[in-house]
């Protein structure tokens, strides 16, 4: 049996798993499990399994009982990239989700037992407990325990299913008797409505207040008045979609040191020239205006060595990266050619794992951009395991297309760790990658990691 705390992950083993919420009953507490996408969306609100829709379009996830589901991995459709296991409580139901004892999943999978109770719940009315998500050719079990207070509405919303404002009884009449209400406002920037209403006359009526984090919006940092008006708009836009996700997760508040890693080698050479890293450096400048506590973004570049460029800010941008992304030469007094042009990640990982302390209150993020060739796999594994007693996440993001990434694809799903501290996912071109799928991908473990490290002491 394996139990997994908030923000762990394991891979199943098989296609065909059942999965059972302890502490889901009727009229109490509701099950429920959206069919998402890339997007973190359902593709219509038919992929909304629960009491009133007990199966998915195509059968694959199907309710066997109010607290009970049996999902076929194989049937999954290839557009479904996670199965959302989430919960919430009747609106006839007083308290949070706080007050329900031994709330949580638990999955069957073949042989194995996979548990994952929620935590660190307040007063939420509504949360992901689970997701069931694809890793490669196959599945992943994370445990997400993240809510929102708003309850039912709040959790449909966010996954892009459409809620009819439902009528309330008026205090003098018959239960039969109903009067207009006023809409309930979202928990947090909503993707347009897809398909039609869920439910029928039994569906539950949408929760009446908002969660707290829908009122605050993202951050500003000095020096953004610097920049030119078309940058501000772009700027504005991906600072929304870095929110929203942080949003999601009830992340609004993390404070992060943000590390960016650029390969440098000769591989990269259509990146550098046709202008994709530049690309990526201005996308991941929003990630730091979220999470930094000035905004800055502390930048690497590595091949047989490794280069520490001068932080990032805002106000920099454009003469920053005319400056530092470069391939070959000398810039800002920076000898580009003296670290070489092929792989060794060893150093630029040794250098980042040298800054960390156990404890310390402030986590790093590591956003480590490359093209592959990661072939130091023994190493790299021992310096992953050693580091994961410290308070970083290293994201690793492969870009170009390149066939395999070697050691990369395995780190994720690598025992003998305290806790998981690595994330890896492909980009062949990361140009025609929109801003809301980049930053779900860069962002949505993250989160996870933080609670678990959290919890363990790795991060004061």
């Amino acid at each position: 049996m394996t139990d997994l705390i908030r923000g762990g992950n394991t891979a199943l083993a098989t296609d065909r798993i059942e999965i059972a919420v302890s502490g889901a009953s009727p009229g109490t507490v509701d099950l429920l499990v959206f069919q998402v996408g890339d997007s973190g969306r359902v593709r219509s609100d038919a992929d909304m399994v629960f009491y009133n829709q007990p199966a998915s379009p195509e059968g694959a996830v199907r309710l066997l009982g109010p607290d009970r589901v049996a999902a076929d991995l194989i049937a999954v459709p290839a557009d479904v990239t996670t199965l959302v296991v989430s919960v919430a409580l009747d609106e006839g139901a007083a308290g949070s989700l706080a007050n329900v004892a031994g709330l949580g999943v638990t999955v069957t999978d073949g042989h194995e037992v996979h548990r994952a109770f929620a935590s660190d719940l307040s007063e939420e009315r509504a949360a992901v407990l689970a997701e069931i998500y694809r890793r490669g050719a196959g599945w992943k079990l994370r445990n997400v325990s993240a809510g929102w207070n708003a309850g039912l509405a709040a959790l449909a919303r966010e996954h892009g299913v459409t809620i009819e404002d439902e009528p309330a009884p008026t205090p003098a009449a018959p239960a039969e008797s109903v009067a207009p209400s006023a809409p309930v406002p979202p928990a947090a920037p909503a993707a347009p409505p897809r398909g039609g209403p869920i439910g029928g006359p039994t569906a539950p009526p949408p929760a009446p207040a908002p969660a707290p984090q829908a009122a605050s919006g993202p951050r500003t940092v000095p020096g953004e008045a610097a920049l030119s008006l078309e940058k501000r708009q772009v700027l504005d836009l991906r600072k929304r979609e870095v929110h929203r996700v942080l949003l999601a997760k009830n992340a609004t508040g993390i404070r992060a040191r943000v590390l960016l890693v650029l390969d440098k080698t000769g591989s990269m050479t259509r990146e550098y020239r046709d202008g994709v890293v530049r690309r990526v450096v201005e996308r991941m400048v929003p990630v730091a205006t979220q999470l930094d506590d000035d905004g800055t973004l502390e930048c690497y570049l590595y091949a047989d060595a490794f280069l520490a460029l001068p932080d990032l800010r805002v106000e920099h941008l454009d003469a920053w990266l005319d400056e530092f992304v470069h391939l070959r030469g000398v810039h800002g007094g920076l000898d580009y050619d003296g670290i070489g042009f092929v792989n060794s990640e060893i150093p630029i990982m040794r250098e980042i794992v040298s800054q960390l302390r156990a404890g310390d209150p402030v986590p790093t993020l590591v956003l480590f951009f490359t093209d592959g060739g990661f072939s130091n796999r023994r190493p790299i594994i021992k310096l992953i395991t050693e580091a994961a007693h410290l308070p970083a996440f290293w994201q690793f993001v492969g870009i170009g297309k390149r066939g395999s990434f070697g050691v990369l694809e395995k780190l994720d799903d690598m025992g003998g760790r305290v806790i998981d501290n690595v994330d890896f996912f492909p980009v062949q071109e990361i140009d025609r990658m929109s801003d809301d799928e980049l930053y779900r991908l860069l962002l949505t473990e993250f989160p996870d990691w933080l609670s678990g490290a959290r919890s363990l002491g790795i991060v004061g």
